[in-house]
């Protein structure tokens, strides 16, 4: 009996003390006005209204699809206090240490959800973030960092260059339409590795991203990921499996 007691505690006390792992998540929400996009009905396509936008609040938004994720547990996280950055919300996973922090950034802030997911991927921007009993590390600190939402690139260019911060080699998920294209040459310079992101049109909504982090916390290789990512793009959207297959890729 002691040593079965002794075993649990060591379980829970490994699960609750590990060393965090961190997906820090950029949502530009969908934003028919300020966006060069197929407008959608104006009720999900408001970037100023998280509540009921496509990205975040509808059905598929980020943070609907998560809450009603059984394996993501919601916890309590402060405000940003950014005014481009209209909502944060975070989840811990239910078998393991590691969190998910989702920003949901104003539609009109496209560009700097973009430049942000870079800075961020270069290893720059790193802040501590309390979050439910843990501190851990968002922006440049995370291991995974994501962007969801449309292809700003496609409608404007990017000046600066994001070097490498350090010799930490982070990844990312880029889903956005031909991310892999318009992204890679200001990836490259950051250092971090492309788990997922796309060679077409898509439609970026949370299913993909949540099959693609299934198998991110198991710690699975890269190809296993794009492959839950693809049979989930595939059951929602019934392009057939091989489109969705060639549609998300890994790597360079």
């Amino acid at each position: 009996m002691r040593t079965t007691t002794l075993l649990l505690f060591l379980c829970l006390y490994t699960t609750t003390w590990a060393k965090a792992r961190v997906v820090h998540v950029l949502v530009a929400l969908c934003d028919n006005e300020h966006q060069g996009i197929v407008k959608v009905p104006a009720g999900i396509g408001n970037g100023q209204k998280p509540g009921t936008n496509l990205y975040w609040g509808a059905g598929y938004g980020v943070r609907t699809h998560l809450d009603r994720a059984a394996e993501w547990v919601r916890v309590q996280v402060p405000s940003p206090g950014l005014p481009h950055i209209l909502e944060r919300v975070a989840w811990k996973h239910r078998d393991s240490a590691v969190y998910l922090v989702a920003d949901a950034y104003d539609g009109r802030n496209i560009r700097e959800a973009t430049e942000d997911l870079l800075r961020y991927a270069s290893g720059a921007g790193s802040t501590s973030l309390n979050v439910a009993d843990r501190t851990i590390a968002i922006g440049g600190g995370a291991d995974l960092v994501a962007y969801v939402g449309h292809d700003g690139l496609m409608d404007f260019a990017l000046e600066a260059s994001y070097p490498a911060q350090d010799k930490r080699v982070r990844e990312t998920i880029i889903l956005a339409c031909i991310s892999k294209r318009y992204y890679a040459p200001h990836l490259r310079t950051t250092g971090a590795q492309p788990l997922l992101w796309t060679t077409g049109l898509m439609a970026p909504e949370a299913y993909t991203l949540k099959a693609a982090l299934e198998g991110w916390v198991r710690r699975e290789a890269p190809t296993a990921v794009q492959e839950r990512a693809a049979q989930a793009y595939n059951t929602y959207q019934k392009c057939g499996i091989n489109g969705a297959r060639r549609l998300l890729v890994t790597g360079w």
